[in-house]
């Protein structure tokens, strides 16, 4: 596979680590950490090793699983945890696990000391389509997601499907929401293709084409002033349910059902708001409901799903801001909407 050079920094796809271990092989680095969870340091980390030509010199950082844990206590003990590693401004971390790993280890690694290096080995389909690319990392606060974090790129990151083989299928779905999302957004041939493709085999060609759409729109505008926000298609509403149902579920949704459901309600709020044709938005609404589980966005919850959508970080000025499609594979952003439109999007997916 072909190497993405995205704002400094590289990802290699199937590489089997080779420059990680060129650069591992140089003694740049005084001491090397791993950070993972605990099903990733027993499922992934020896994966890991494996092709590392059984890499071990390194000490594990282990930390709990799950996006409730991506919060500021948890990277107040692993800051304490490499103070007393010893760790110094020439050590390197290796955040290796899915989205909330490489976005905490991320926030960590730039933080600490004012900066230490690091590198992203996702793990997931949604790590490696999504979180693998833009030097976005963060944590949450008050189950608000990614509120506090920096922009800050990895030294590399590597996208290996031998991963892949280790995640439940509820994982491998969550992930392929992005997939859907690119195509959306930017590509109507790819999402199109997608249509065709199985979820539960996605191929390095296709997490390819994510990561360059995604690649693409980050190098125009790294910082999220202008088009890069039409990455955020779905992710409003889908933040607010998903932070809802972190709170509030015992089986909670994952990221991309919760963004999936996003589609659905955003794509009907385009159908008002910047021309997408009615059509489009049953295609839409017809796919995502033809993959992912119906849920029940209860109408008690609407007030409180609205304060989590204004406390968005995209928003400007008290308005709550939206990326909208004017038609499937091109999308517009900061769209302003009625709280009534919002509402109305919530009911519309409740009455498929």
């Amino acid at each position: 596979m072909e190497t993405l050079t995205s704002a400094g920094h590289s990802l290699y796809f199937e590489s089997g680590f080779a420059e990680l271990k060129i650069l591992l092989e140089s003694n740049k680095y005084s001491k090397v950490f791993i950070l993972a969870d605990e099903h990733t340091s027993e499922i992934c980390l020896p994966v890991f090793q494996s092709l590392m030509d059984d890499f071990a010199d390194f000490d594990l950082i282990e930390t709990s699983a799950g996006e409730e844990n991506k919060n500021i206590d948890f990277c107040i003990g692993i800051w304490k945890t490499l103070l007393d590693f010893e760790a110094d401004r020439k050590s390197l971390m290796i955040n290796l696990g899915g989205g909330v790993i490489t976005d905490m280890g991320g926030f960590i690694a730039s933080t600490y000391k004012r900066g230490i290096d690091f590198i992203n080995v996702p793990t997931t389909l949604l790590s490696q389509v999504d979180a693998s690319v833009g030097g976005k990392t963060g944590i949450d606060i008050d189950n608000v997601k990614n509120m506090v974090g920096t922009f800050t790129l990895p030294q590399m990151v590597f996208i290996e499907t031998e991963f892949l083989k280790t995640l439940p299928q509820r994982e491998l779905l969550s992930g392929f929401a992005e997939m859907i999302k690119h195509g959306l957004i930017f590509d109507k041939a790819y999402y199109e293709k997608l249509k065709t493709t199985n979820y539960l085999k996605p191929s390095a060609e296709d997490i390819y084409r994510s990561a360059e759409i995604k690649n693409d729109v980050v190098t125009i505008d790294p910082h999220e002033k202008n088009l890069r926000k039409i990455l955020n298609f779905g992710h409003t509403i889908g933040h607010a349910v998903e932070s809802y149902s972190l709170a509030n579920d015992e089986n909670p949704l994952t990221h991309g059902e919760a963004i999936a459901i996003g589609f659905v309600c955003e794509a009907a709020l385009s159908v008002k708001n910047s021309g997408l044709t009615k059509e489009e938005l049953k295609d839409i609404s017809d796919y995502i409901l033809s993959l992912y589980p119906k849920y029940n966005i209860k109408r008690e919850s609407f007030d409180t799903l609205l304060e989590l959508m204004k406390s968005d970080k995209k928003n400007e000025d008290g308005n709550i801001l939206f990326s909208l499609l004017e038609t499937i594979g091109k999308c517009m952003f900061n769209c302003r909407v009625t709280t009534t439109d919002i509402l109305r999007s919530l009911d519309y997916y409740n009455s498929l």
